[in-house]
């Protein structure tokens, strides 16, 4: 009997229904704004997947922008408290999701409670040890991402909710998984759940956390009910338009047609969400899609509070990993783990290659759709503080621009897990402070700010 009372009882925790949908409310960017900061910035930070190797050095990077003092619309201002949004994806979440709920605490105990625990050998211990666990997870509503995402709630995010994070009026927190079924990239903002009635103000940090980094196989996925048709959702005009398919480009139709599956609650009850890095493992794809989703660059800052930036900044930080090259120099077939690490990590990196090179190649065009619309025609200033005055700038931290090769390829080969040693997490630290700082984008940033 107590088998049945405690399998029966085992079920993830459902996410809320949305009552109403209101536009003008909720988790979104429009409303996300950190005290003081200028509208004449735009800087969005990305921090990719890669486990605790991922989480360390994006944590190196929030430290090195901590420590960055600027002088912004004639005042001192540290550059950490002039980002816009985070966009992040698997282990990069975690730090992400950290520093929206806790800000600055962050940098007191964020090391303790995960980038220097053993959080792999603390779920292990619970699957494992745990003979209550063991008929948990017998129920086929309660699999090891949930046990997994109940951890994250009470060691690590305590409970914190994405209305949480909105309540401290920090950056946007754009935690990102992948559509198991379709390979779409969900994010976990109110624009994205309103498709599907629900409220994600409610919604746990530690269940987002936990989806954005359930590894295929190693863990499960974790599921989001849809409620679509429930709470008088409407389309946005600009979905509508998106949707016609000729009267907009191609990309804009395919990530609106993109939506469609979810509208239908009928046909697709449920999300199960896996890894974000599958769908984007830079988290950079959450922040381009919406620029193509409005249309150009000016019509996504239009009517907003940024329409005269004359800076745009994105900091894309990426705990890149490289294929051991040993079986090059064997005969025999690769083991099975050694074929599938090589095929994730060159099917990521590519995907990442082509996502840089797309931010990059659309610059020129954002500038020049800036300029077109600021400007009185034939009259395209660029001095400082003009309607022509819009520069753009691509900051990559990455252990490729490390100097040294042993010390790239050390960091290259570190495990993508939830296990590093003290050691190894100052090590990610130290890189990701050195990288930052002598990159010659981020030193142009800081002589053109002075």
């Amino acid at each position: 009997m107590l088998f049945f009372i405690i399998t029966g009882c085992a079920h993830y925790p459902v996410n809320e229904t949305l009552k109403e949908y209101n536009p003008d409310a909720g988790y979104r960017g429009k409303f996300m704004r950190t005290p003081g900061k200028s509208d004449n910035m735009l800087l969005f930070v990305t921090f990719s997947g890669g486990g605790t190797r991922a989480a360390a050095l994006s944590y190196g990077v929030l430290e090195e922008l901590s420590k960055t003092e600027v002088v912004i619309d004639g005042k001192k201002r540290r550059l950490l408290d002039e980002i816009d949004a985070i966009s992040s994806v698997s282990g990069g979440s975690f730090t992400a999701a950290y520093y929206g709920l806790f800000g600055d605490r962050i940098f007191e105990d964020f090391e303790s409670r995960f980038l220097k625990k053993n959080i792999q050998g603390a779920l292990t211990a619970r699957i494992l040890f745990n003979p209550f666990n063991w008929l948990r997870l017998l129920s086929p509503y309660f699999d090891r991402s949930d046990l997994a995402a109940e951890y994250y709630d009470k060691y690590i995010f305590e409970g914190g909710t994405f209305g949480d994070i909105a309540e401290r009026k920090g950056p946007m927190i754009i935690v990102n998984a992948t559509d198991m079924t379709y390979g779409i990239r969900v994010g976990f903002t109110q624009d994205v759940f309103d498709v599907i009635c629900s409220d994600v103000l409610r919604f746990p940090v530690a269940r987002a956390a936990a989806a954005s980094s359930a590894v295929p196989m190693v863990l499960t996925p974790i599921t989001v009910r849809n409620y679509a048709g429930s709470c008088n959702y409407r389309m946005p005009e600009v979905l509508k338009t998106a949707l016609k398919e000729g009267e907009t480009t191609e990309r804009q139709f395919y990530l609106a047609n993109n939506m469609a599956p979810y509208l239908d609650s009928k046909h697709k009850p449920y999300l199960h969400l896996l890894d974000g890095g599958i769908s984007d493992n830079l988290g950079l794809r959450a922040i381009l899609d919406r620029i193509v989703f409005r249309g150009n660059f000016w019509k996504s800052i239009n009517n907003t509070k940024h329409k005269n930036v004359h800076k745009v900044i994105f900091i894309v930080v990426n705990a890149e990993t490289q294929p051991d090259s040993i079986w090059d120099r064997v005969e025999s077939p690769p083991i099975f783990t050694a074929m599938l690490d090589s095929y994730s990590t060159i099917a990521i990196e590519r995907y990442n290659v082509e996502t840089i090179a797309l931010l990059k190649e659309s610059l020129k065009g954002w500038a020049e759709q800036v300029r077109t619309q600021r400007c009185p025609k034939g009259d395209v200033s660029k001095t400082p503080g003009s309607c022509g005055d819009i520069q753009f700038y691509v900051i990559e931290v990455k252990f490729n621009a490390l100097k040294d090769e042993n010390e790239r390829l050390y960091f290259k080969r570190l495990p993508t897990s939830f296990r590093l040693s003290s050691e190894e997490v100052d090590k990610l630290r130290d890189a990701a402070h050195r990288i930052l700082f002598e990159s010659k984008e981020f030193q142009g940033l800081l002589r053109d700010l002075r």
